[in-house]
């Protein structure tokens, strides 16, 4: 019995953790991977980021040693039309750097960056353009327990679903924890993040339709009517059936159809898709 415990937790890690990977690799708000490759063959890897926190401009730092290489930075407001702005890169010892200007929280700039070895253009991207998204500082101790709980949660959710279909009676337990546990980090801590980073509480259903914030209410939902379904006896496949929700919304890209600032109204919408812009018309 005991074995299959342990089987049980191996398996609900291993499930979570692939889970937060892949949210990692596909989340609009994670840096873009990038780099370049010199005409003597030369390649520099490096990243792009997407999401800005706080109330410094934004650096952009490429690692190229070649002091022959030369960088511009090209950049404008999101999903604005409006002019591009230049901005030549500086060395840093053996990185080229520029900064994009702030912006309020929930404001995008789209940029794209132009290097020059010998008279010839390497752009990055090579056809798109970068989205990053500036958000307002949220504090670690706000943060970091909601990161750790939300990961809870799916640990807890994974395996009392395990268990269900294992048989084993103690699903019901972390049905209940799954519920508690949700509660605290998506419900109370995630709208305190969302005021934080954005200005706002709550942008999900009803007053707004923020992804993310209907991703949680909808999970909580389930968990909610589990927890409900289990009180007096096992009910497993109300277990299942909310783990299997909370697996698959959870699955769609963090932040994707998040907040947006509207520059013409100044105010943030909710529900707009963070994807790549157009490409840099001549200057």
């Amino acid at each position: 019995m005991k074995h299959k415990i342990i089987v049980l937790w191996l398996a609900a890690v291993a499930i979570t953790l692939a889970a937060a990977v892949y949210q990692r690799i596909t989340g609009p708000s994670n840096p873009q991977h990038s780099g370049i490759r010199t005409s003597d063959g030369s390649a520099y890897a490096f990243t792009l980021p997407r999401s800005h926190g706080g109330m410094k401009d934004a650096r952009i730092e490429i690692p190229v040693s070649d002091t022959s290489i030369k960088g511009v930075l090209y950049y404008k407001r999101y999903p604005v039309q409006e002019p591009w702005t230049e901005e030549r890169m500086i060395r840093d010892k053996a990185s080229l750097v520029a900064y994009l200007p702030h912006q309020p929280p929930a404001g995008k700039l789209e940029y794209r960056l132009v290097f020059t070895e010998n008279g010839k253009e390497i752009r990055v991207p090579e056809k798109n353009t970068v989205i990053i998204r500036f958000r307002g500082d949220v504090p670690a101790p706000v943060i970091i327990p909601h990161v750790l709980l939300m990961f809870l949660a799916m640990l807890f959710s994974n395996l009392a679903a395990l268990m269900a279909l294992a048989g084993n009676s103690r699903f019901r337990f972390y049905t209940f924890a799954t519920t508690a546990v949700m509660l605290a980090g998506g419900m109370i801590l995630g709208p305190i993040v969302q005021k934080y980073a954005f200005g706002e509480f709550w942008t999900g259903f009803p007053v707004g339709f923020d992804l993310t914030d209907n991703k949680t209410l909808i999970a909580f939902s389930f968990w909610i009517l589990a927890a409900a379904g289990n009180l007096k006896k096992g009910k497993s496949w109300l277990t299942i059936l909310a783990a299997a929700v909370t697996l698959i919304i959870f699955s769609i890209p963090h932040s994707a159809r998040g907040s947006e600032l509207d520059y013409e109204t100044g105010r943030v919408k909710t529900g707009m898709v963070q994807l790549s812009g157009t490409g840099i018309k001549s200057t």
